[in-house]
């Protein structure tokens, strides 16, 4: 059973960065990985996402702000935050599936970000 771990959220101000982790207990080599978010207003919604070839995809509103990648050893994926805003505050999550599946099998427990003065 793959177990995910997400890191590196906190308090930032407006326009500052954050990186957060999603640490696997396995390689993620055969598996698509996303970031997903959730607030009271809006509920969950997809992020990023990027594929095992690492193409990578993004939700209008953080195109050229934020960046997916995985890292050498394909334990990790990161989603780099630059020139966060108050409306990118809420509880982010990672998940993963398989390639050959639609769902995301695989969620981890979730970390805070709140961006504000």
């Amino acid at each position: 059973q793959l177990q995910l771990v997400e890191s590196g959220g906190g308090l930032v101000q407006p326009g500052g960065s954050l990186t957060l982790s999603c640490a696997a207990s396995g390689p993620l080599q055969f598996f698509a990985v996303a970031w997903f978010r959730q607030d009271p207003e809006k509920g969950r919604t997809g992020v990023s996402c990027i594929s095992t070839q690492n193409n990578a995809e993004y939700v209008d509103s953080v195109k050229g702000r934020f960046s997916i990648s995985r890292d050498k050893n394909q334990n990790t994926v990161y989603l780099q935050m630059n020139s966060l805003k108050p409306e990118d505050t809420a509880v982010y999550y990672c998940a993963a599936r398989l390639t050959a599946v639609e769902k995301y099998d695989y969620w981890g427990q979730g970390t805070q970000v709140t961006v504000s003065a």
